[in-house]
């Protein structure tokens, strides 16, 4: 199993610019699903999860070619399998997106019940009551979901919670409903902008992304369509917290600073000065030793869950004492006991860290739990002193794109370990 050996110590510096957005290109992947036509998108991150991805199209007779662009066309318009088994889906929670648009095309799913990161409860529940709101017959079976409709009607559905995926989900199987769908209670991550950009492009009806309410006027057929993955904005927070832990400076190119409002208000607690322009963030700390900041996360717009872990960091080496509170899965603090063994001083109160600054921390060797609790754990590396030793890996390959190159290029001294 690879590792990562991190010498810490080196303040960060210099400009990179943001891959694709993975929590973009993996509904976009399954929203081809739903085309008769090709759909070339470009911008694609080269991580596990997006090969997983393709791996599972694949395995149903999906056709995918990479062109001497690194553009990927996908040719989904006649699968012959209609079926997601559990060898590629226990991985990738993201693998029930292919759902709604396998029974909004074809009528017909087979999706095995979903894995990946074990950082609370995702329950699935949400995407099959909107489903068989729509028309679809739902059963579990053996460790499978399975589905069928003759064809999807359109209606009203408020989701009882609010969730990203079974948003997703249920915006691509609404589309080649018959009728108008209207959901409510909808998550409103610029993801799903991005998704509703993508099938609009493919000649959807889709209103309202990015609001309380979506409104979606069913159409017979999607076409194909070139698409851009935007970038990512967890991987450009999770960099600029590199550079308020080592006390550097760091430019961020192709990113929407509008995507990171409040995790940039956050940075600016800490100290951080940070300029911004249409398409990128520059931060520089000038080697000061960050404040503490007291962080709630909660669904977009507000503090994103997927940012907490990297914080976790900057609170651990800060002068004073701070708080945290999940909100919003509620086994999200797993990677406070590694860090605590690098010399953190963190205390868990059911969904509330309290963080008590150190004057430093110190390599050890660590073990990922999840993909930003990874993250969280290499950017302590970076600001201790000494080797840190992080196994587990996968999970980091799972969503951070050359993670150990573009810290190295910034000045890091990091080395991925063969198994």
């Amino acid at each position: 199993m690879e590792k990562l050996l991190i010498n810490g110590g080196a303040s960060l510096s210099g400009t990179i610019t943001c891959s694709g957005a993975k929590n973009a290109a993996l509904p976009m992947i399954a929203a081809t699903i739903l085309s008769n036509e090709n759909i070339v998108l470009k911008n694609l991150p080269y991580l596990q999860d997006i090969t997983t991805m393709f791996e599972l199209l694949g395995s149903m007779g999906a056709e995918i070619v990479l062109n001497e662009n690194m553009d990927f066309t996908i040719k989904s318009n006649d699968l012959k399998e209609k079926e997601a088994r559990y060898e590629l889906v226990k991985t990738m929670r993201a693998s029930i997106l292919v759902l709604g648009p396998l029974v909004a095309k074809y009528g017909k799913a087979k999706i095995a019940l979903p894995g990946g990161c074990a950082i609370g409860s995702r329950p699935v529940n949400y995407h099959l009551d909107a489903l068989e709101q729509l028309g679809a017959s739902i059963t579990l079976r053996n460790g499978y979901i399975e589905a069928s409709a003759d064809r999807l009607i359109g209606t009203k559905i408020k989701f009882d919670g609010i969730t990203v995926t079974g948003t997703e989900n249920i915006m691509m199987a609404a589309c080649l409903a018959e009728g108008t769908s209207v959901l409510t209670n909808v998550a409103k991550e610029p993801e799903i902008i991005d998704l509703a950009d993508l099938l609009n492009k493919m000649g959807a009806k889709v209103n309202g992304a990015g609001s309380d309410e979506i409104t979606i006027e069913g159409v017979k057929e999607l076409h194909g369509c070139e698409f851009s993955i935007p970038s990512d904005r967890i991987e450009a927070g999770t960099y600029l917290v590199a550079a308020v832990v080592t006390g550097g400076e760091i430019t961020i190119n192709e990113i929407n600073p509008q995507r990171l409002n409040k995790v940039l208000d956050k940075l600016k607690e800490t100290g951080a000065k940070i300029i911004l322009t249409k398409n990128s963030i520059s931060l520089s700390m000038e080697k000061k030793k960050p404040k503490p900041v007291d962080i709630t996360t909660a669904p977009f717009p507000e503090f994103p869950t997927d940012m907490q872990a990297q914080f976790s960091v900057i609170n651990a080496i800060s002068d004073g004492v701070s708080n945290i509170y999940e909100t919003v899965f509620e086994n999200r603090f797993m990677h406070v006991q590694e860090l605590n063994r690098m010399g953190c001083d963190i205390q868990i109160n059911g969904n509330q860290a309290i963080i008590k600054g150190v004057d430093s921390l110190y390599g050890a060797e660590v073990m990922a739990t999840d993909l930003r609790a990874s993250a969280s754990l290499i950017l302590a590396g970076l600001c201790a002193e000494g080797q840190t030793k992080v196994d587990r890996i996968y999970h980091i390959d799972r969503g951070y794109e050359r993670i150990e190159e573009k810290l190295n290029y910034l000045g890091a001294n990091i080395v991925r370990l063969p198994s």
